[in-house]
């Protein structure tokens, strides 16, 4: 991959104190979308998410918080269980999956009774 070619990334963090924390997310979610508390989907260039993990890297103390981005594969795919606030398009081959059996058809064969 090259270091101009737009990719997907998922940011994750733990960050102790609330006020680090509240930098951090007023940082990040101008780079990116909230998937879930503490992870941001953001898509960029290799080299701009080196200067985004910089920018954080002067945000958080590195003894008490962690911050990881892992960056997506380009023919990803994701499953969702629940009620999922990102639009069925933001991930590439989205399949949901419901957490809840349907009424006409019992979650396993045993439970019919």
């Amino acid at each position: 991959m090259s270091q101009n070619e737009t990719a997907r990334y998922l940011v994750t963090y733990d960050i102790a104190d609330p006020r680090r924390l509240s930098r951090l997310f007023r940082f990040i979610k101008k780079q990116g979308v909230p998937v879930q508390y503490s992870v941001f989907l953001v898509e960029t260039t290799a080299a701009k998410m080196v200067g985004i993990m910089a920018s954080i890297a002067k945000i958080i103390h590195p003894d008490a918080d962690d911050v990881r981005a892992y960056r997506l594969p380009h023919d990803g795919w994701q499953i969702t269980l629940g009620q999922s606030i990102l639009p069925d398009n933001v991930l590439p081959g989205s399949l949901l999956l419901t957490s809840q059996p349907s009424p006409k058809k019992p979650l396993h064969p045993h439970n019919s009774r």
